[in-house]
């Protein structure tokens, strides 16, 4: 049998507070949902001012993350060459969400939604970064 890390709630506690840092000090209104390797939520955020559909457009990119073990990023360029990833069963195919890798493990994604896509996904670093 191996053994796989995970998150800890301390570990989420400290990525949701450089998320709100990051955003805060760009004075944006976002969503932040953090969530396991299998992309069930640990935890959301919505910043007062950020718009209620953004609560679920961040988990939809943190489960996209998560499950593939890739940024979200990476699909959205893909359904530009190949159409049919637009059906794609994991979750939201847009910029913003990106994956937690310790030890080369994927231990969870962080996905947010609220700004442009590309400051979206400069937010979800500054989660990741927090994680070490």
């Amino acid at each position: 049998m191996r053994t796989k890390p995970c998150l800890t709630l301390a570990d989420v506690k400290k990525m949701l507070a450089a998320c709100e840092a990051a955003a805060a000090k760009n004075k944006w209104a976002v969503s932040v949902a953090i969530v396991d390797d299998g992309g069930y939520l640990l935890a959301l955020q919505r910043m007062d001012g950020a718009s209620a559909i953004t609560a679920e457009v961040s988990l939809g990119k943190a489960r996209t993350s998560a499950m593939t073990k890739r940024p979200s990023k990476f699909f959205e360029d893909r359904i530009k060459e190949r159409p049919a990833f637009a059906g794609f069963p994991a979750g939201i195919l847009i910029q913003g969400g990106v994956p937690l890798i310790h030890d080369n493990e994927c231990v969870g994604a962080i996905g947010v939604s609220g700004v442009q896509s590309h400051e979206d996904e400069q937010v979800a670093q500054a989660g990741a970064a927090a994680l070490g």
